[in-house]
């Protein structure tokens, strides 16, 4: 009898076992499908309504509809381009010291003439997206401190949205409400529900269209991949390489690569995708703890921007993309590293 249970009990298991590798490769194929290839394409329609217009608050019970997004290059006219550049060391640390001799700039591999290299710390519109899914029960200390840290080294003239999202994106608050309100209400959410992270950027993108400010970005914190978004990572990446909207984004995963999840590693894939489209980066860690130092390199950056300025030498009004690229050097000569949006499109005539 008690061979015969032992066997039970390994039929058992083994039944478990191949279930759960079926569904791991099923997931596998459907989400590298999905990155690859975008998905079916949906109708704007199923996107959830949009958070409350940046500059003109509404109740949160009651948002607008979702703003259509116009296609527009980051330039002044056809001719006068500006590139928006974050220029860091090999500690990934913000270099503030440079002026225009430490630039080289190039369109199409054809290096520019620059008219101007200004250092700006302006006061810019921006979104934090929030993950409020069920696998950050354990991380919301940490998240909520992240909020903190930010805003501590944010432009105090910044104007702000702060949206929580699981299986769909939620406004907590904008910036008719302090910080210390924000906090309250994020920490009176419970996290619940799987991760709609795709939607979630489109939803942040679209309600930063009509920001009180020129400069537009977002930071989104998350640990896992998108496995509740009706829109796809095609339409979402296609979206952003037309918005003047700089996407960064904090990852945080297993510390340990053979215990991630596929959702894990997709994920990391897909926001490395998302915010390497918009001139952002995406920053991993392996620790809850450095989230908030993390959120605070973030706020740091975007307060630590250079703008280039120069007149295209290509003249044709072709509806074309081109390609930029910067160089940039220390005043010793060593090479930097730059975060910047790497293509632009002239509108055809």
């Amino acid at each position: 009898m008690a061979a015969l249970s032992a066997l039970k009990t390994c039929s058992v298991m083994l039944t478990s076992l191949c279930f759960s590798v079926f569904r791991y490769a099923l997931l596998y194929i459907l989400i590298a499908w999905g990155l690859q290839t975008g998905g079916p394409s949906l109708a704007a329609q199923t996107m959830p309504s949009a958070a409350a217009t940046i500059g003109k608050p509404t109740k949160i019970d009651q948002p607008p509809e979702t703003p259509k997004l116009h296609q527009k290059p980051f330039r002044l006219d056809v001719d006068v381009v500006q590139v928006p550049v974050v220029v860091v060391n090999d500690a990934n640390q913000p270099v503030l010291n440079l002026d225009r001799k430490n630039f080289k700039l190039f369109e199409d591999d054809i290096e520019q003439r620059l008219d101007s290299v200004v250092k700006e710390d302006a006061p810019i519109s921006i979104g934090l997206i929030l993950d409020f899914s069920s696998s950050m029960a354990d991380k919301m200390g940490a998240e909520l401190e992240a909020v903190n840290k930010f805003f501590e080294y944010a432009n105090p003239k910044d104007d702000y949205f702060v949206v929580r999202f699981s299986e769909q994106p939620e406004v907590v608050a904008d910036a008719t409400r302090s910080i210390g309100t924000i906090q309250s209400q994020l920490a009176s959410a419970a996290p619940e529900g799987f991760t709609a992270l795709l939607d979630s950027i489109y939803f942040g993108v679209s309600s930063l269209q009509s920001a009180h400010y020129k400069r537009r970005a977002l930071l989104i914190i998350s640990d896992g991949g998108d496995n509740s978004s009706r829109y796809t990572l095609r339409e979402t990446k296609a979206m952003l390489e037309e918005a003047d909207v700089a996407v960064y984004a904090i990852a945080l995963s297993n510390p340990y690569p053979i215990f991630r999840t596929l959702e894990e590693k997709f994920g990391q894939r897909l926001l490395k995708t998302v915010t390497s489209a918009t001139g952002g980066r995406t920053i991993l860690v392996d620790n809850a703890a450095q989230i908030p130092k993390a959120a605070a390199a973030i706020s740091w950056e975007l307060r630590s921007q250079y703008l280039l300025e120069y007149h295209s030498t290509n003249r044709n009004h072709d509806g074309k993309r081109r390609q930029v690229r910067v160089d940039a050097k220390s005043p010793g000569g060593a090479p930097l590293h730059g975060y910047y949006k790497r293509e632009y499109v002239v509108s055809g005539r």
